[in-house]
């Protein structure tokens, strides 16, 4: 069976609610327990590069994403990302040229709220990063898109296509 490579960042996916301050804030990823409740049985290895809201990521932070993804030797990669800058992290990854399926993913309302889109949008990313080639993709609401075919929508919180 074939590996698959998560790195996971941060983003609104990772993101907790603090009920005395009523601040979203980072502890650790919920990967390992959305494996778990999703009952996945593929051969899965995680590694947590950051936890950061997007909008503080950097070109730095991207440099760590891009250094990982060549030195792992996983070739279908998952990387969960903050939606506000999940686009600029694709075209960064793309200019590497890698011989790897990289899927981004994300959520707009967190995990732990119960409510979230994370957990359909993980499952997306596996199947997707399963079968398509080689290159680097968004994956949002069910859909793929290339790195240099999407946007997100601003005002409907939804990835489309840019043509």
């Amino acid at each position: 069976m074939a590996q698959i490579r998560f790195f996971a960042t941060g983003g609104t996916f990772d993101k907790e609610y603090d009920l005395i301050t009523g601040q979203l804030f980072f502890k650790d990823t919920h990967l390992p327990e959305m494996f778990s409740q999703g009952r996945c049985k593929l051969n899965i290895e995680m590694r947590t590069l950051m936890m950061i809201d997007s909008l503080n990521m950097t070109d730095a932070d991207r440099s760590i994403i891009a250094h990982n993804c060549h030195n792992c030797p996983e070739d279908k990669i998952v990387i969960t990302h903050g939606t506000d800058t999940m686009v600029k992290t694709a075209e960064n990854l793309a200019q590497y040229n890698f011989s790897k399926t990289i899927v981004l993913t994300g959520a707009m309302i967190p995990y732990k709220f119960g409510s979230s889109d994370g957990f359909f949008n993980i499952g997306s990313a596996l199947a997707f990063v399963q079968v398509l080639p080689h290159g680097v993709y968004v994956v949002m609401n069910g859909k793929f898109f290339t790195w240099n075919n999407v946007k997100k929508n601003l005002k409907t919180g939804i990835f489309e296509e840019l043509h």
